[in-house]
């Protein structure tokens, strides 16, 4: 399915949105997590369903001052 990733155009064939963020490279990092704008927290990734066009958002904590 295509998708938008932090608004780039991504093909993936992973059905959910841990899936996903294996798939695109996220694995086992600590990121925030968005579909469509709706924020989805880390214990519902697997849960979180994607379909053809969503738009997901992968933010990583920054650490500065």
């Amino acid at each position: 399915m295509r998708i938008l990733v932090n608004g780039a155009s991504r093909e993936i064939g992973a059905a959910d949105l841990g899936g996903a963020l294996e798939e695109l490279g996220y694995g086992g990092a600590v990121v925030a997590t968005a579909i469509n704008g709706e924020f989805v927290p880390a214990a519902e990734r697997q849960a979180a369903r994607l379909a053809d066009g969503d738009r997901i958002e992968v933010l990583a904590p920054m650490q500065g001052g």
